[in-house]
């Protein structure tokens, strides 16, 4: 059985929800992906319980605030229970190769030398190319360049060790070029960042985002067998689920979730809220 632990579903502007972020679990381990805007992560990471001594592989996939900023947090508490003796083992961090010089810029003027003394011995950089192929916690995962219009943002699939296929495009619309990763996949992970009746308050393709519509259009078209939808905005965080699944499921005809910060799907099984 292996869990995705929904940690954040907001975009960067969120408020009443963590920006979006997730952690895979495989036993007692776990592999974080993107860590939110700032110390938000640890609080996220407790109430999910989620030890840090647990985590030991860690990617990033770009360098705007809402998902690169809350590492700078994880390194600087890892960094501490290593100093303390309570961390075993190597903490793997994975990111393209502009994002490495980026963490660590961000972690040495921002953090004690004490907490990063441990780059390039335990705290160990893994540079992803396009299409590179990692075994992480036993799972396969292939890294990709998103080509986002914006910043460098690389994302991933995954073939499970169980036969369960996941796609995560990271928080930009599918591109042609990522079609052969998504297409039939189990698990589509998506950004939506508003409905598509709201895209004139929200300006979404302005900002190079989907809407709901547009993601599960593309999801039926594409025989997803089940979709995540979240990066979203959170304005009426309340109704956000029913609204959400009101519009995609018009357009999309597999198994639809608007999950809750804090929310776990279990792979190949079901979802379950705390």
């Amino acid at each position: 059985m292996e869990k995705l632990i929904v940690l954040g579903t907001g975009n960067a502007q969120a408020i009443h929800c963590y920006n979006t972020c997730f952690a895979m679990q495989k036993g007692r381990e776990y592999f974080l992906v993107d860590a939110g805007g700032g110390n938000g992560i640890l609080s996220a990471l407790e109430q999910a319980g989620i030890p840090l001594e647990h985590i030991h592989h860690i990617f990033i996939t770009h360098a705007h605030n809402d998902h690169i900023l809350g590492m700078v947090w994880m390194i600087r508490m890892i960094g501490a229970s290593m100093n303390q003796g309570r961390y075993e083992g190597s903490l793997h961090i994975y990111c393209h190769k502009e994002l490495e010089p980026v963490i660590r810029t961000l972690t040495t003027l921002t953090v004690g030398e004490k907490f990063y003394q441990h780059f390039d011995e335990r705290m160990l950089f893994h540079i992803a190319a396009d299409g590179d192929s990692k075994n992480i916690l036993g799972d396969q995962v292939t890294f990709f360049d998103i080509r986002s219009v914006k910043e460098k943002q690389f994302a991933f699939s995954m073939n499970m060790e169980h036969g369960t296929t996941l796609a995560f495009l990271g928080d930009e619309p599918c591109r042609d070029h990522l079609i052969p990763y998504v297409r039939e996949t189990d698990w589509l992970l998506h950004e939506a960042f508003c409905l598509y009746r709201q895209r004139d308050i929200f300006h979404p393709y302005e900002k190079s985002h989907s809407t709901v519509k547009d993601a599960c259009s593309l999801a039926e078209s594409l025989s997803v067998k089940n979709l995540i939808l979240w990066h979203t905005e959170d304005k009426d965080l309340s109704h956000r689920q029913q609204s959400y699944l009101l519009e995609g499921q018009q357009y999309y005809h597999g198994n639809l979730y608007v999950p809750d910060d804090q929310d776990i799907f279990l792979f190949p099984e079901e979802i379950s809220h705390t």
